[in-house]
C-alpha cells in the first residue's frame, strides 16, 4: 500500500476523468465535526477531516473533498492526508486536514453555501474510485459585530442608546462589508451575573447599522448577537458596560 502524507494545492477543479470506477469503499467520513466551515478574509482555516478506506488495490493519494454543481466544482486550497493507520488487511483509517486561505487563493462569494462531500483514491497503474458520501457541509463567510452603549454613566430610568454594525467577509475584495437587513439580537448581562439574556431584536439598516433604545434599570453589559444563515457564520460583539446611577 502507498503511504506518506500528501499535500495537494489547487483552487476549484473538475472531477478527474476515469473516476468512480469502483475498487474502494469509504466509511466513517467526518468533516469539521459536522460544523460549518467559516472563513474570513485573511486567516487560513484548517478543517479536520477523517475517514476509513477499504480496498484490495495498491493505492495512492486518498482524500476527502468538497464538491457541487454535479461534481463539476471542488473547493479546497490544500489537503494533507496522514499515513495509513492500519485497522486490518486492506483497511486503513486516515486523518486529513483541508486548508482554506483567502489571503493566498482567490475565492468567490458565490462559493458560500452548501457543498457535498466525496472521497477518492487513485490506483497504481491507472484509474481510481470516487464516491459521494451523502453528506452536506456548509461553507460560510465570517461575520462581525460592533457595539456601543451610551451615555456612560447613565441615570436610572433614563434612556440608553445601543448602536453597532454588522459586517461580513467579502472574499472577492478581501475586506469586510456592510451586511444590510440582518435581524440581530440585543442582549444584556447585569453586573455580577453569569450569562446574558435577550432584550429585543433589531433589523440592521441598509448600511448594516444597528440602533435601538432601552431604559436604564441596572448596571451591566450590552452586546449584539447575530445567529447567521446558510451562507454567513454567526457572530457576537464584545460587551459594552454601562454604569447606572
Amino acid at each position: 500500500m502507498a503511504g506518506g502524507a500528501v499535500a495537494v494545492f489547487t483552487g476549484v477543479a473538475a472531477l478527474p476523468a476515469g473516476a468512480a470506477e469502483g475498487g474502494a469503499s469509504f466509511t466513517r467520513v467526518q468533516v469539521n465535526g459536522g460544523k460549518p466551515i467559516v472563513i474570513g478574509v485573511s486567516n487560513e482555516v484548517a478543517v479536520p477531516t477523517s475517514f476509513r478506506m477499504a480496498t484490495t488495490r495498491t493505492w495512492k493519494w486518498p482524500a476527502v473533498f468538497l464538491y457541487r454543481d454535479g461534481a463539476s466544482d471542488r473547493l479546497w486550497h490544500a489537503i494533507e492526508t496522514s499515513d495509513c493507520i492500519k485497522v486490518s488487511s486492506g483497511v486503513c483509517d486516515f486523518n486529513e486536514t483541508m486548508y482554506f486561505d483567502p489571503s493566498e487563493w482567490e475565492m468567490r462569494n458565490s462559493e458560500a453555501g452548501a457543498w457535498k462531500v466525496a472521497a477518492e483514491v487513485y490506483f497504481q497503474g491507472g484509474g481510481g474510485d470516487t464516491d459521494d458520501e451523502g453528506l452536506t457541509v456548509y461553507v460560510k463567510r465570517n461575520s462581525r459585530l460592533s457595539v456601543n452603549a451610551s451615555p456612560e454613566p447613565v441615570t436610572k430610568g433614563s434612556s440608553i442608546t445601543v448602536t453597532g454594525k454588522v459586517t461580513r467577509a467579502n472574499w472577492e475584495t478581501r475586506k469586510y462589508a456592510s451586511y444590510a437587513g440582518r435581524l440581530v439580537t440585543l442582549q444584556f448581562k447585569p453586573t455580577g451575573a453569569a450569562s446574558y439574556t435577550t432584550v429585543k431584536k433589531v433589523y440592521a439598516n441598509g448600511s448594516g447599522a444597528l440602533k435601538t433604545t432601552v431604559k436604564a434599570s441596572k448596571s451591566g453589559s450590552w452586546r449584539w448577537v447575530y445567529y447567521g444563515n446558510t451562507t454567513t457564520g454567526p457572530s457576537t460583539s464584545a460587551g459594552d458596560d454601562v454604569v447606572v446611577k
